[in-house]
């Protein structure tokens, strides 16, 4: 299934990919391999950006950052497909682009 773009995947085949994705990366960390695990990590919530709606994420909203330190946040100014161009609140203030899966409302 690696060969096929997650763009064009149907929900269960994205599905399938992200399990298959978390239980390699489980593996990697068991066995101390943390390049490859973070590689899995990453392509995993590339997947799991493609199971979310864009439209649910709107430009001028700030969202913490999942897996990001606590405290982490992101201004979103604008959307292309499944990444949020914006930057960090405490950052340097350069732009940059994160996958919507990334992203989680602030309560």
């Amino acid at each position: 299934m690696n060969d096929i773009r997650y763009s064009k995947m149907t929900q269960y085949e994205l599905n399938q990919e992200i399990a298959s994705l978390k239980e390699k990366a489980r593996k990697a960390e068991q066995l101390g391999m943390v390049n490859e695990f973070a590689v899995l990590e990453r392509k995993a919530v590339m997947a799991k950006a493609y199971l979310l709606n864009p439209d649910d994420f709107k430009s001028g909203e700030i969202y913490h950052i999942e897996g990001g330190d606590p405290g982490s946040y992101f201004k979103v100014d604008y959307l292309n497909g499944v990444f949020a161009w914006g930057f960090r609140m405490n950052g340097d203030g350069k732009e940059e682009a994160l996958p919507i899966s990334m992203l989680t409302e602030v309560k």
